[in-house]
């Protein structure tokens, strides 16, 4: 019996996004859990119930259904049917504070695993009002995971001058997070842009994700008293783990 399930009156239209349709459809079925439709210990529609719902084909459906259980929200137990784990963790664990040094705490509490760079990039685009360019910028590239999960995907470009300042501090913490700290570094303006997108093929392997998951991607851009932009960076995190948390009043 299909449980607070709207969409089986609805015939979906997968066309209209790109994401694989059993991508789609485990992303409904985890937001049902994460609602609490189902809860700890309890079974969820059967494979044929989801495969009438969403009007797809068996092999789909068992594939959205995998694709849960590697996450560990669900577990198959054969002859009995698929059930909602015992412990299901909130997996919008990320609160981004839109408050500077929340944010650079938040982001430096990981060890970031950094990538090589074959070839570095151009500088960054920087707008007149952001600031001036510093006169030479050091390229990184990241990858941030909890618990062994990869949550995000940075490309950064910072003042090379202040590499200098803590070289060792640099090649091992997440960049925003030295700069945050930085002695005698005074941070005039720090402004960060949203929007809401999917992933790209390479950051997908990154991410450990589907091609076309969703994603929020932010632009972050800081200036020191001098007017000089000294960081620029451009964050992919994946979109099911995320939750912004904005003081209207703040």
């Amino acid at each position: 019996m299909l449980k607070d399930s709207p969409a089986a009156t609805v015939n979906p239209d997968y066309r209209r996004s790109p994401v694989p349709r059993y991508l789609q459809i485990a992303g409904v079925i985890r937001r049902r859990i994460e609602d609490g439709v189902w809860g700890p210990n309890e079974k969820i529609s059967t494979l044929q119930e989801l495969e009438a719902e969403f009007q797809v084909a068996r092999v789909t459906v068992r594939q959205a259904v995998e694709v849960l259980q590697g996450e560990g929200l669900v577990r198959r137990i054969q002859g009995k049917g698929t059930f909602v784990s015992a412990s299901v963790e909130d997996k919008r664990w990320l609160k981004l504070d839109l408050k500077w040094h929340s944010l650079a705490g938040t982001i430096g509490a990981n060890i970031p695993r950094f990538l090589p760079v074959a070839t570095p990039p151009a500088p960054p685009t920087i707008r007149p009002e952001d600031g001036t360019p510093a006169a030479r910028y050091r390229y990184l590239e990241s990858v941030q995971s909890r618990r062994g999960q990869p949550y995000s995907f940075a490309r950064v470009h910072f003042d090379a001058a202040l590499y200098e300042l803590a070289p060792a501090r640099f090649d091992r913490e997440p960049t925003i997070a030295v700069v945050a700290s930085l002695e005698g570094l005074k941070v005039k303006r720090a402004r960060q842009s949203f929007i809401v997108g999917t992933v790209e093929p390479r950051v997908a392997n990154l991410l450990a994700t589907g091609i076309g998951f969703p994603t929020v991607e932010a632009h972050l851009v800081i200036t020191d008293e001098n007017d000089v932009v000294i960081y620029v960076a451009d964050i992919v995190y994946r979109g099911d783990c995320v939750q912004l948390d904005i003081d209207l009043l703040g």
